[in-house]
């Protein structure tokens, strides 16, 4: 093949026009939690061993978070929210008593046989150059709720245990 290569303009200048500049993955990092875990807890309280920090290399910088969470319960509400160190990020608008979560699970009727699997993505901007953790805390309205399993945790096969896990991908300006 031959001729000039053009930039975006459609000019004959034989330059080719340089990428732009965001949107390049700088780092991606992940953690995954088996461990089951359970609370009565009806204020938020931080889910143990499923957290994950991660440094930016520019303020610019943001950070895109997927996260996977296993949760197993009984004729119960659970609410979760997505932490970036103490504050809580991707919730929803404040509204009388509501909840601010970024999702809830809800089982009507008896589900001690069901373990429901949500995932959440959020694009974060946390404008640092500091190292920032990443975590999930949950709170339940009554009960008990599981991470990691399905609210009957009988020892045979149609049973099943699963992972909960975040990852988080730099994304630079």
């Amino acid at each position: 093949m031959s001729g000039k290569i053009t930039d975006n303009l459609g000019r004959a200048s034989g330059l080719i026009k340089a990428a732009g500049g965001g949107g390049k993955v700088g780092q991606v990092l992940t953690v995954q939690n088996s461990l089951v875990e359970s609370t009565t807890s009806t204020s938020f309280a931080t889910i143990a061993d499923l957290s994950i920090a991660i440094t930016p290399s520019a303020t610019t910088s943001k950070i895109m978070t997927f996260s996977s969470l296993t949760c197993g319960m009984e004729a119960n509400h659970t609410n979760f929210r997505l932490m970036r160190d103490s504050t809580a990020i991707g919730i929803g608008d404040a509204n009388g008593s509501r909840s601010r979560s970024s999702f809830s699970i809800y089982e009507t009727t008896s589900g001690q046989y069901s373990a429901w699997v949500q995932t959440f993505n959020w694009l974060d901007s946390p404008a640092t150059v500091s190292a920032v953790t990443y975590s999930w805390q949950w709170k339940v309205s009554t009960d008990t709720s599981y991470i990691n399993r399905g609210d009957d945790d009988s020892d045979t096969a149609n049973y099943a245990r699963t992972p909960s896990t975040i990852t988080v991908m730099e994304i630079l300006a």
